[in-house]
């Protein structure tokens, strides 16, 4: 089972959280809050609050045990980038993007299968007879 949580429109470029993703993503999912908490990066907030969203709907509204959760992906996408225009000399004009990110965490739950037995097949010995010529009838 998936549960995803999406952050739209988040007014950070999609290189920079990008880098905090990348930290992230196979870590386990403790592990992932505790370093998210720790980081100096502006796009580890962001990414932060979408982790615990998308905890918090696996418990309330799925019923999963947050123990057995794991990240199964964290994609950030391009969102519309704003168009700005800075003044510059002789009445020109040059112009940038203000860009946004949307931030999606999927979680999946931990499957844990039984444990199979390597079973393995019974083979009957047989005897190597070495040394021993067969009569042809023939005198060699």
């Amino acid at each position: 089972m998936e549960i995803k949580a999406k952050a739209k429109s988040v007014r950070i470029s999609p290189r920079k959280v990008r880098l905090v993703a990348d930290a992230v993503r196979k870590l386990p999912l403790e592990d992932a809050l505790n370093v998210l908490a720790t980081l100096k990066k502006r796009g580890a907030t962001d990414l932060e609050k979408t982790l615990k969203n998308a905890i918090a709907s696996a418990v309330n509204n799925k019923n999963l045990s947050r123990d057995n959760l794991l990240i199964k992906s964290i994609d950030v996408l391009d969102a519309q980038a704003y168009k700005r225009y800075h003044p510059s000399t002789r009445g020109r004009i040059h112009p940038y993007k203000k860009r946004g990110s949307h931030i999606i965490v999927t979680l999946m739950e931990k499957i844990e299968s039984p444990k199979i037995e390597k079973v393995e097949p019974k083979v009957e010995k047989t005897e190597k007879k070495a040394n021993k010529k067969e009569d042809n009838g023939t005198k060699s």
